[in-house]
């Protein structure tokens, strides 16, 4: 029985709460193969979005009206799902971002903004960060080590793309003050054992940082079950709005940290020469937050949950596998973390052929894949690759569309050789 047949997900069914899926492109059905990107958004996400816009919106934490209250309530509520969706502890709390990227800044920066004589990096420390990063998880830590003197460490992959517990554990020391990680490599789908490594850098002092961009709408660990001191996400990697994310972590590591935007809503009291802040996650949301964002956030964590994680892992696996076979019996094709069952999405390059124009031809025939370095230059010039072709899957992929992508890349070889 093919996961598309099985009762644990029906793809087919779950297609019809997405109406973006219902489209053409250039004359073909359309298939979304672009989900490391940008996954799209169902109707009980989009619906609870519209009621708030609908029914109460209004600015949140400063009135005493009616809607505005509403508005409050829903904001916080949000909150406490999306808690809940990541396994959060009674140590933990959670702030809304814009994103993984603001949300990763937000941590760098902010362990260093306080100044020289409150910052948690000073001159001599060290931070690691893994080779697999997006460049979010990888530019604020470069910035971070050139404005308080400390240094900057990579723990590079092997060969084929993967990173060693017993390669960390030659890099950390005393000195090491923080460890950025990520828990899958959006280039090329890696899923390092973070577990270990997270547990590892803890034990020595440091603090953990987790991009879980690419993981939390797939199974992964309650966080109250990690060594875990921050832990960063975005809305729209998972059924939810562009523009929303989440920075969660344990308070006193929250507390560490310097706030980015300073005004509205993160002050307790303010005279004209000083200003207290607000507790943790308040002290971290300055300004007017994106309220129906953050309802549309839960909604989206609320629907993956009704679908249930292990059935859309199971679905997701069962398709990367596909295309994996399938494009690895084409000439001149060249799979990357082929041995990295657990992913969601397939990066692949061809001999003598432009993955742009690969691309292209795609894109003609209805199939929209992601052609670059996926922000991940650093990891593409480690492994001696240029830019590689992308498919992603969510839930609402099918069988079927794993088997125009590898016609199409057939069909485009035959064009483009």
């Amino acid at each position: 029985m093919t996961a598309a047949e099985s009762p644990l997900l029906q793809p087919a069914l779950l297609r019809s709460l997405f109406p973006v899926l219902q489209q053409q492109v250039k004359g073909q059905p359309l298939a979304y193969l672009d989900n490391a990107a940008t996954t799209q958004t169902p109707l009980p996400v989009q619906q609870a979005m519209l009621d708030f816009e609908q029914h109460d919106r209004a600015n949140i934490h400063r009135g005493v009206h009616t809607l505005s209250q509403r508005a409050t309530d829903a904001f916080e509520a949000a909150r406490t799902t999306l808690k809940t969706f990541i396994g959060a502890g009674k140590e933990h709390e959670l702030a809304f971002t814009s994103g993984t990227t603001e949300a990763l800044n937000t941590v760098a920066q902010g362990l260093w903004a306080a100044g020289p004589d409150k910052a948690w990096l000073r001159p001599g420390d060290e931070i690691i960060v893994s080779g697999l990063e997006h460049h979010a998880n990888l530019v604020p830590w470069q910035q971070a080590a050139r404005m308080t003197g400390a240094k900057l460490r990579v723990l590079m992959p092997d060969a084929q793309g993967c990173l060693h517990i017993e390669d960390l554990q030659a890099l950390v020391g005393d000195k090491t003050r923080v460890l950025a990680l990520t828990a899958g490599a959006n280039a090329t789908g890696e899923r390092p054992p973070y577990e270990a490594m997270l547990t590892l850098a803890k034990q020595a002092g440091a603090l953990t940082v987790l991009d879980a961009a690419q993981a939390v709408g797939h199974t992964m660990p309650a966080m109250a079950d990690l060594d875990c001191d921050y832990l960063a996400f975005s809305g729209h990697k998972m059924y939810g709005p562009m523009g929303t994310g989440a920075l969660a972590g344990k308070r006193k590591a929250l507390e560490l940290l310097y706030p980015l935007r300073l005004g509205g809503d993160m002050v307790e009291w303010v005279e004209y020469d000083r200003a207290g802040y607000a507790a943790i996650p308040t002290r971290l949301e300055g300004g007017t937050p994106n309220v129906t964002g953050a309802v549309g956030l839960a909604a989206a964590a609320r629907f993956i949950e009704q679908v249930g994680r292990s059935r859309i892992d199971a679905h997701l696996h069962h398709l990367r596998a596909q295309a994996v076979a399938g494009l690895q019996a084409l000439d001149g094709v060249t799979v990357f973390a082929a041995q990295s069952p657990q992913a969601a999405l397939v990066s692949f390059v061809v001999q003598d052929v432009h993955p742009h124009d690969i691309g292209t031809l795609l894109d003609e025939r209805g199939i929209a894949v992601r052609t670059g370095h996926h922000c991940a230059e650093p990891l593409h010039n480690h492994l001696g690759l240029g830019p590689t072709t992308r498919a992603s899957f969510a839930l609402y992929n099918t069988e079927a569309e794993v088997a125009r992508l590898i016609d199409g890349v057939a069909r485009a070889l035959k064009v483009l050789r």
